[in-house]
């Protein structure tokens, strides 16, 4: 298979957008620099806030701006797209259709790990916008896996970590984190996504356990293979 190269649509959040390039070069197989994948990276910050237009139409529409940052990365070389934002793919559709390459799909893929692991109760800790779009929902239960989301409480504080924490550049404790973790487990999840990419950051910074699936990391891994790199054992 020809190698391609993955463009990244990044800023949204700048450090999560750091984070998979990390780990995109830590995860392929490689021994010297000519074996990395190459990577293009815009780290766009001006890509309005996704859950903000999620949960009010009038808000600047982050849609356009993700679908030009995929044509000016296409221009520049970019075989696929990979956004390392799960919130913006409510929007996958549209930025599919409007982009020239193929966009990798995070929460598909994520979904899929899940039953790879044979989870059968998922617990999802993402951002409001992303649990009123339903995607992960969704697209667990297409694998017969019966997904749990956090009651209003625990919604409420997965964004105080996601806005007031990492993406205000303050780090999160275990103390911090432990609540999140408990009210999850009484729920009797037997897995629990990530799915925020500013929750990977909290995921880097604590080492949790093997009961999470970080969403950054499933994405990292799938755009390492779909650019046809080897993973490293």
């Amino acid at each position: 298979m020809k190698k391609q190269t993955l463009g990244i649509i990044g800023g949204v959040g700048p450090l999560a957008t750091m984070f998979i390039g990390e780990m995109i070069v830590r995860r392929t197989k490689a021994q010297k620099d000519q074996e990395h994948l190459h990577t293009i990276i815009d780290n766009d910050t001006n890509i309005p806030d996704r859950t903000a237009f999620i949960l009010d139409k009038t808000k600047d529409n982050p849609v356009p701006v993700i679908i030009e940052d995929a044509k000016k990365l296409a221009s520049v070389g970019a075989d696929m797209i990979a956004i390392p934002c799960n919130t913006a793919h409510t929007f996958y559709h549209d930025i599919q259709e409007g982009s020239p390459i193929p966009v990798l799909h995070m929460i598909r893929e994520t979904a899929k790990r899940a039953a790879d692991l044979g989870a059968k109760r998922v617990g999802i800790l993402a951002t409001t916008g992303t649990l009123t779009s339903r995607m992960y929902q969704e697209a667990l239960e297409e694998y017969g896996i019966t997904p749990v989301v956090p009651d209003n409480e625990m919604r409420a504080y997965v964004m105080t970590i996601i806005y007031d924490y990492v993406k205000a550049g303050k780090d999160v404790t275990l103390e911090d984190w432990q609540p999140l973790e408990d009210a999850m487990l009484a729920l009797n999840c037997d897995r629990i996504v990530l799915g925020c990419t500013e929750l990977s950051i909290v995921n880097r910074d604590l080492k949790l356990n093997e009961i999470y699936i970080d969403s950054l990391i499933v994405l990292a891994e799938c755009a390492i293979l779909a650019c046809g790199y080897e993973l490293v054992d």
